[in-house]
C-alpha cells in the first residue's frame, strides 16, 4: 500500500536521525523523486540519536498532516507519534538499515536492552515496515521473542507474529558508476599461461571498527606477509581518531605494500575499485554490504564469510567457512592476479542498482 502511495507524489515526510553514509544516500535519493520535508540530524553520537531524537524531531516537524511518514529505525517512531499524535494518521514506513537485537557488541559490553525494544515498538505502531535484506528481515522477526524474555516479568507473547506481517524486503539502492569497467586484458607468455606484472591487489572498504573484523583481518594480511605472498593492499573506509590498534600495527609492518589507507573521495575510491583484484569482508556483521557490491560491480572479485547476509547476496563460490580457507583462496588469486578480475566479471550484482530500487515504487 506505501508504494501505491509514494506513486501518487503525495507529500512525505522524510525523517533520519543519522544523516550519514547508506541512510544519507537513501533519504537523498528518495528526496530527488517525490515531493518531500526532509528532517534530519547529524550522523554522530548514534546512541542518543535512538534514545532522544523523537523529542527533537517532535518540535521541529510542522503541525501539517502528511500524507506519507517514512523514517529509518534509528527513530523511536512510537514515541515521535505519542508525542505527536497528528503524525498517527500519516502511513507510517519504517525502514531497517540494520537491527539491534542482533548487532554485535563487544564481549565486555552487555546488549542495552533499550536500543531492541524501541525498534519493536516502531513496528508496532508502523504501517509497513521495509528491510535491506532478508537476513536483516528474518533475524529480528527470530529474535524478537528471545529478546522480549530477558524481561524479569510481564512478557508480551505474539509480538513478532504481529509485526509478520508487516514487513517487505526492499534491497537498498546503490549508485554503481555509469558505466562498469571491464576486466583487464589478460596478458599470456608463449605456452599460454597468465602473466601479471602487477602483485594481487586487496581491498578492504569498511569502517574501522570491531564489528567489521579488522583483527580477522590483519591476520589474513600477516599471514600473506609471512609466507612472501606477492600482494599489495588498499585498507579504505572510515575510521574514528579511536583507530583498532591491530590496523596501525599492521599497517606500520607493511610498510609500502599498504597503497592506500582511509577514506578517500569517491572518484578515488572508484579508481581504486577498478584497479584492485579481490575485495574482503572479515564481518562480524553485516545487514546488506554496500561496499562489498560497490567493489564487485567494479571488478574485484568477493570473498566474503558463509554467514550473515552474504549467502543472500553472493553464490557460494565466493564464501569462505574458515580463516585459512580465505587465505588459500587469497594465496592462490596472487599466482594470476589478474584472473580475479575476469572471474568477477561472471558475477551479477546489477540488480542491486537504483532501477531496480525504483521499479518497486514507480511499476
Amino acid at each position: 500500500p506505501f508504494i501505491a502511495l509514494f506513486r501518487m507524489a503525495a507529500k512525505v515526510a522524510l525523517v533520519e536521525p543519522f544523516y550519514g553514509g547508506s541512510h544519507k544516500q537513501l533519504i537523498d535519493i528518495l528526496a530527488a523523486h517525490f515531493d518531500c520535508d526532509l528532517f534530519t540530524l547529524p550522523p554522530t553520537k548514534w546512541h542518543w540519536r535512538m534514545r532522544v531524537s523523537a523529542l527533537y524531531f517532535c518540535s521541529i516537524i510542522p503541525k501539517q498532516n502528511y500524507r506519507i511518514f517514512f523514517a529509518s529505525s534509528v527513530l523511536n517512531l512510537c514515541e515521535l507519534v505519542s508525542l505527536r499524535p497528528c503524525l498517527g494518521e500519516s502511513y507510517k514506513v519504517i525502514y531497517f538499515h540494520e537491527n539491534q537485537l542482533v548487532y554485535p557488541v563487544r564481549k565486555h559490553q552487555e546488549r542495552d536492552f533499550q536500543y531492541g525494544y524501541n525498534q519493536i515498538l516502531s513496528c508496532l505502531v508502523a504501517d509497513t515496515v521495509v528491510f535491506n535484506s532478508h537476513f536483516n528481515m528474518n533475524s529480528f522477526l527470530e529474535s524478537v521473542d528471545s529478546f522480549l524474555k530477558t524481561m524479569p516479568d510481564c512478557r508480551p507473547k505474539g509480538v513478532a507474529e504481529q509485526i509478520r506481517p508487516k514487513c517487505i524486503v526492499i534491497y537498498f539502492p546503490i549508485e554503481f558508476p555509469p558505466k562498469r569497467i571491464l576486466p583487464v586484458v589478460l596478458n599470456t607468455d608463449d605456452a599460454g599461461s597468465y602473466r601479471s606484472s602487477t602483485p594481487l591487489h586487496l581491498v578492504w572498504p569498511h569502517r574501522w571498527e570491531h564489528d567489521k573484523g579488522p583483527d580477522e583481518f590483519c591476520t589474513l594480511l600477516l599471514k600473506l606477509l609471512e609466507e612472501k605472498v606477492a600482494f599489495v593492499v588498499s585498507i579504505l573506509g572510515s575510521h574514528t581518531n579511536d583507530i583498532p590498534v591491530v590496523l596501525e600495527e599492521t599497517i606500520s609492518k607493511l610498510g609500502s605494500r599498504v597503497l592506500h589507507r582511509g577514506p578517500v573521495s569517491k572518484e578515488e575510491y572508484w579508481c581504486i575499485l577498478m584497479k584492485a583484484h579481490v575485495v574482503v569482508s572479515t564481518a562480524k556483521h553485516e545487514f546488506f554490504g554496500v561496499a562489498m557490491l560497490e567493489a564487485s560491480y567494479c571488478g574485484c572479485y568477493p570473498l566474503c564469510p558463509n554467514r550473515l547476509v552474504y549467502p543472500e547476496i553472493f553464490p557460494k563460490e565466493c564464501l569462505y567457512n574458515t580463516d585459512q580457507q580465505l587465505f588459500r583462496r587469497v594465496k592462490n588469486f596472487s599466482h594470476k592476479p589478474e584472473s580475479a578480475r575476469i572471474a568477477a566479471a561472471e558475477l551479477q550484482v546489477s540488480e542491486f542498482k537504483q532501477g531496480i530500487f525504483f521499479s518497486f515504487f514507480f511499476c
